[in-house]
């Protein structure tokens, strides 16, 4: 066990040194809100990937490819045509030149939606984001045996400051290095799934297994799995549910920091091909956990066993000291969210709430200077707050704040989605259907949460998401008229907000600098430094095979810092 506390130890300084190296690209707000709008497209795409998982890709989803075999794969297939599709809209979010997606609001509604929604995340922000931060915790208290309270403090102290120090900047270079981590263990990790089942045509010939055959089937029947999961209507909504998060003016978010248009472009190509490539690599192994070991995992001693198999395939396959690693990309999966959130909230509340308070307060703007000591401080703010209520989560024996935070999630999460989703597709949507649209979405998602606290009534995910579809399509459909009462200074605004983000970005005219060469050269080293030391592995008692596969791990990550590291040889300086 002391080798995997090395191992981590040695990660989590990594990324602590990553955030101080970063820091010099920060000069004002949306250098640290949004990187400047100067990143590369390789290490944005692979920052869109990266928030977009978290160990509850191999803990929960594991369980449920151990369970229900490759249907749940609907919800990575949404996650891989949304990205596909910001191939085609993704230079729209990036041309709308906002500093982040409240900017966004206000441009296509008004201030006071920008005021509202950016209020809203505030509060759900810092609660979902310290929910995942103590479910990370408990996994990594469970299998390190340290007190989760500890856990807590440790990741969200370095959470907080490579976040603080380096701003977006930190954000997407870590998110870039625990990407190449977690990829170079998860494809080991299939390749050794594969080669114990006895290669692919074996692993499909337990599809037709009699033991596994009925829940391995593609489509469910009704009533096979609780709440009719997995079956049509519960692929089909959730799909929907699943594509909505890419193709909405509520995540343009994720493209701001890109350089221009063409880098957007290849930033959601790159990302849909790491998703593509992850959905296969990730999901093998759970399955043939299940095929394998089913009575040894569902004899282990925890309230969900299943939701352990892919760590227990691990520790049987992977060679000697790897766990450490393995842990290390699954911290890195939640942490790469966890930073992005604390990141975008600052950002808000810098660009778009305190700009606000100062204006009503008749104050001046702030500062370059003042901006971004203000994001610096309201990071190391914001990260307490994270790791306080982790605590609280950690020591109340009801979790009373967490169910809270599910219900207001459940309640008000969709409901919101759904204007800024029909905004980016209907331009005479009047800003009032902000409110009207919510308010119609909101009836069906409270009467649930009524019926189910109170009269007991269970009602599965899909016939929820359904029916705040239809109620949101009506509100749609009432709004219409408002547009025709619009007033004529409020039509052009949001016709100049289409034709901007319809607009290319010249980036040497609006931009300027770049600094690519940097980029390329500070992760290109860290890589190769990297790479070198999971060399050190070589040194723990392995068979030959497994040292060849230590090798091969620690040159794919080398390998890719040498790339990097030549392309800085060839970028334009500066």
């Amino acid at each position: 066990m002391k080798i995997e506390y090395i191992t981590l130890g040695a990660y989590l300084l990594v990324l602590m040194i990553i955030g101080g190296m970063f820091s010099r690209l920060n000069r004002n707000i949306s250098d640290f809100a949004r990187g400047g709008a100067q990143g590369t497209w390789w290490m944005v795409g692979s920052s869109i990937f990266m928030a977009g998982i978290s160990a509850f890709t191999f803990t929960g989803n594991a369980s449920a490819a151990f369970s229900s075999g490759p249907t749940f794969l609907v919800i990575y297939l949404a996650n891989i045509v949304g990205l596909v599709l910001c191939i085609w809209i993704g230079p729209w979010f990036r041309q709308t030149r906002a500093t982040t997606w409240a900017d966004i609001m206000r441009e296509r509604f008004n201030v006071g939606v920008e005021q509202i929604s950016a209020y809203i995340s505030l509060i759900i922000q810092p609660v979902g984001a310290a929910t995942q931060l103590y479910a990370l915790a408990v996994f990594t208290s469970a299998i390190l045996e340290i007190p989760t309270a500890w856990v807590v403090i440790i990741l969200g102290f370095i959470v907080l400051f490579y976040s603080m120090t380096g701003g977006r900047w930190a954000v997407m270079a870590t998110d870039f290095i625990q990407g190449l981590i977690l990829f170079a263990v998860t494809v080991l990790m299939f390749y050794l799934a594969m080669q114990k089942i006895g290669g692919i045509s074996e692993f499909l010939g337990y599809f037709h297994d009699p033991r596994f055959q009925q829940d391995f089937k593609l489509i469910k029947d009704p009533g096979q799995f609780a709440d009719n999961k997995f079956t049509w209507k519960w692929v089909i909504v959730i799909f929907v549910l699943q594509l909505q998060g890419y193709i909405n003016l509520g995540t343009a978010g994720r493209f701001l920091s890109v350089k221009d248009g063409k880098h957007a472009k290849w930033a959601a190509a790159w990302a849909a091909v790491l998703m593509l490539i992850g959905t296969v690599v990730w999901f093998v192994p759970p399955m043939v956990a299940r095929f394998l070991y089913e009575p040894e995992i569902m004899a282990l001693n925890i309230k969900e066993p299943a939701t352990a198999s892919y760590a227990y395939l691990a520790q049987q396959l992977l060679p000697n000291g790897l766990m450490g690693l393995m842990l290390a990309s699954m911290l890195a999966a939640t942490m790469s969210s966890m930073d992005t959130g604390l990141n975008n909230t600052t950002g808000v509340i810098v660009n778009n709430i305190i700009p606000r308070i100062r204006q009503w307060i008749n104050l001046p703007p702030l500062s370059d200077a003042k901006g971004l000591l203000l994001c610096r401080i309201l990071t190391v703010v914001l990260g307490l707050y994270i790791i306080a209520i982790g605590l609280m989560l950690t020591y109340q024996k009801q979790l009373s704040l967490f169910d809270a935070y599910l219900m207001i999630a459940a309640v008000i999460g969709l409901p919101l989605g759904m204007p800024v989703l029909l905004a980016l597709w209907i331009k005479h949507l009047h800003w009032g259907a902000y409110y009207l649209i919510i308010a119609l979405a909101l009836i069906p998602s409270v009467y649930f949460v009524v019926a189910s606290s109170a009269y007991g009534q269970e009602w599965p995910i899909q016939d929820r998401l359904l029916w705040i579809y239809i109620f949101s399509a009506v509100g749609c459909v009432l709004s219409l008229p408002l547009w025709k009462r619009a007033k004529a200074a409020y039509r052009d605004k949001v016709k100049n907000f289409y034709v901007k983000m319809h607009t290319p970005v010249d980036f040497a005219k609006e931009i300027g600098e770049s600094n690519d060469r940097f980029q390329y050269r500070m992760l290109g080293g860290t890589s190769l430094i990297l790479g070198s030391l999971i060399l050190l592995f070589l040194f723990m008692p392995n068979s030959a095979a497994a040292r060849w596969q230590i090798a091969a791990l620690a040159g794919s990550i080398m390998a890719t810092g040498a790339l990097l590291l030549a392309f800085s040889r060839v970028s334009p300086k500066q």
